[in-house]
């Protein structure tokens, strides 16, 4: 059997395996030397790192598409970042779910527990989400999420897609923060990447599902990670991993209710 015979026949895992290798594999060309040797990573070898990571669901999401699909698939890929012409309010919780509840809590921990939870400003952070949001769903809801749709149904599938996205930022994160964290890195990953991370997927799928347009998921991923950036207070590793913890319950709280209000499917039942 050769091996496009072999991707074709297996294309999420194909898929997977080839977003974690160009994305591993990038990062710890450039940040492994460096890393191996004791030295603690800067902003140069983040922003080195930080294409090639970026690079990983997004090639292997229109790789695969191309080899699975064919032009077709692209083209059909295309249409569904075309697809704008939705609701206002699906820009709305698209766009501002996430600045709202990282402004509360950060207020929150200004106010009870330290002024140096104040939010601050990071303009990079707009391009940081855009390139996030718009590369990587590509890969994540552009070619993965609806085969995992298929074969695991919704619910199931975004849990596992959460999962996925959040342990393919365990090496970059290891080579680029353990250093600062220190005993605070695990879980302030668990708490950032497995946890919010995951409801942050909820409220994607549940916009994706109910609009069709992927152009409103990669938006939806781009106000999550852009403004976490944007607003990031800069704090001691101990207070940034009580924000994250404190921001991954809040932000299962919007998650809960669309479980609750849309069902497993995440999506609004047509009238009867």
């Amino acid at each position: 059997m050769s091996i496009s015979s072999s991707i074709r026949r297996h294309p999420l895992l194909s898929y997977f395996l080839l977003a974690y290798l160009i994305s591993w594999g990038g990062s710890f060309a450039i940040g492994g030397p460096k890393f191996l040797s004791g030295q603690e990573l800067g902003p140069e070898d983040w922003m080195s790192m930080g294409p090639l990571v970026l690079a990983g669901p997004f090639l292997a999401g229109l790789g695969m598409t191309w080899l699975v699909d064919g032009k077709r698939g692209l083209r059909e890929l295309f249409s569904r970042m075309r697809e704008w012409r939705v609701g206002p309010g699906w820009y709305a919780a698209a766009l501002l779910v996430f600045p709202v509840l990282i402004l509360g809590v950060l207020g929150s921990l200004t106010a009870l527990v330290s002024s140096g939870f104040a939010p601050g400003f990071l303009a990079f952070g707009i391009l940081g989400g855009l390139l996030a949001g718009f590369l990587e769903e590509i890969g994540w809801m552009g070619f993965a999420f609806p085969r995992m749709k298929r074969r695991f149904g919704v619910w199931r599938a975004t849990i596992y897609l959460a999962l996925l996205h959040g342990v393919w930022h365990a090496l970059p994160g290891y080579l680029g923060e353990s250093a600062t964290y220190g005993v605070y890195w695990l879980p302030r990953f668990v708490a950032m990447w497995l946890v919010a991370m995951a409801a942050m997927r909820v409220l994607l799928v549940w916009v994706y599902s109910n609009t069709g347009s992927l152009l409103l998921a990669q938006l939806t991923h781009a106000s999550s990670t852009g403004f976490l950036i944007i607003l990031d207070p800069g704090v001691s590793p101990a207070h940034g991993t009580l924000w994250y913890a404190v921001y991954a319950v809040v932000l299962w709280i919007p998650a809960a209710i669309v479980i609750w209000k849309f069902g497993p499917d995440l999506r609004r039942q047509a009238a009867d």
